[in-house]
């Protein structure tokens, strides 16, 4: 077992006020999304990837389970960027979303995440993706996660 971090998060030059957030391990599903960012503006998350030919549909939009897969991990980023998780070990329970647009491949999409009600095992989430400058709606979701105990994985679900 080795003390690395599961993520490595840190300012993005390139984009001020914005942090980079991405898994240590390349070889984790997240890493099929792509370069991702968050910042926090007041009571709420922004986290932004930029789509690629291989997250279209043959309609070359944004495929469903992208933005689906893209959703679930920004409960994580922006629960992180409220400081309310480390990650690695917190779970989603829950995750409802409604599709509202389509999204386009090679412009930046954002999840705009807020938190609705913290309790001492759960966050309750919810926000919309939007793109473009006019924040285009993509789609709206609520989400629950179980934030993890605290007790270390168990040596035979580790990987």
């Amino acid at each position: 077992m080795t003390d690395k971090p599961h993520f490595v998060e840190a300012e993005d030059p390139a984009n001020p006020g914005w942090r980079s957030w991405s898994l240590s391990d390349p070889t984790r599903f997240n890493t099929l999304l792509g370069p991702m960012l968050y910042r926090v503006d007041g009571h709420t998350v922004r986290v932004r990837i930029t789509p690629e030919h291989r997250h279209s549909n043959l309609q070359n939009n944004v495929h469903g389970g992208a933005l689906l897969a893209f959703i679930d991990v920004a409960l994580f980023a922006a629960a992180r960027g409220f400081g309310l998780i480390t990650a690695g070990t917190a779970v989603t329970l829950d995750l409802n979303t409604q599709f509202i647009g389509g999204g386009r491949i090679g412009e930046p999409i954002e999840a705009q995440v807020e938190v609705l009600k913290e309790t001492g095992r759960l966050l309750f989430l919810r926000g919309l993706v939007v793109q473009g400058d006019d924040e285009t709606k993509i789609a709206a979701f609520s989400a629950t996660i179980r934030k993890p105990s605290g007790k270390p994985p168990r040596a035979d679900t580790a990987a």
